[in-house]
């Protein structure tokens, strides 16, 4: 098998990914971002923040996102007394608007080496260091990818197929049987954004790119996506995958 993509479960009762979070107001997007998912990678990987090659090895890979479940964005209200200035003075009380997505659950696809995507299967197997999604304690529900025994029915991991046709074609990962039973009734479709060229009519711009994590030094870059819409896609009475090997 020549493999082309990796597939992950994102799944977790909350995730935050956010793009423009500064100071007291700390956004997320309403799926995972490019910065987000090279952060969780490199954490697996143990690539150290200040490892750029890596960074930008790993920010390199082609991604797709899938929403198997729109999450409902919420808020915290925090607030902390005592905090010091920079400069170990002045303590008072800080408030900050922390939001994030409850409930959501997404197939996230990339494409590119091989060798790397392997790599990286091996990696979220069993990471370096502990991986969350966008805040230490929003932790995953499920395994990023399925148990080998169980991908032939899962569908997460390794795949030969090009990204368009995972995204298109992976078996559903929402486990509600309300769910599924709705979305028999009503042709339901499911929201997607893949990374796109520039040149792309329908190209919208984000900017999460990553170039360097390092403390005191994070930057991040523009890239181009895409957004549309794929069929909740059909379902061998088994529940085997239509691009397992």
């Amino acid at each position: 098998m020549t493999t082309r993509t990796l597939a992950l479960r994102i799944d977790a009762p909350m995730q935050s990914w956010g793009i423009r979070s500064e100071f007291i107001i700390r956004d997320t997007e309403r799926e995972p971002t490019k910065s987000g998912i090279v952060g969780l990678l490199a954490a697996a990987r143990g690539n150290a923040r200040h490892c750029k090659p890596a960074i930008a090895q790993l920010a390199e890979l082609r991604m797709g996102v899938r929403v198997d479940r729109e999450g409902l964005v919420e808020r915290d209200f925090h607030t902390a007394q005592n905090v010091p200035n920079t400069e170990g003075k002045g303590h008072r009380t800080v408030i900050s608007n922390r939001y994030y997505l409850a409930d959501a659950l997404f197939l996230v696809v990339l494409e590119g080496d091989p060798a790397l995507l392997a790599e990286l299967e091996q990696a979220v197997r069993r990471p370096h260091w502990p991986l969350f999604f966008g805040r230490k304690a929003f932790v995953p529900a499920t395994p990023l990818v399925a148990a080998p025994e169980e991908q032939a029915n899962q569908g997460t991991g390794l795949f030969s197929h090009p990204l368009p046709e995972v995204l298109r074609d992976h078996p559903w990962l929402e486990t509600s049987s309300r769910a599924r039973q709705e979305a028999a009734r009503s042709e339901e479709y499911l929201r997607t954004v893949v990374d796109t060229k520039v040149t792309d009519p329908a190209a919208e711009p984000r900017h999460d790119h990553p170039l360097s994590f390092e403390d005191g030094d994070r930057r991040y870059a523009t890239r181009a996506v895409r957004t549309d819409e794929v069929p909740v896609p059909p379902e061998s009475l088994d529940g085997a995958s239509h691009v397992s090997e």
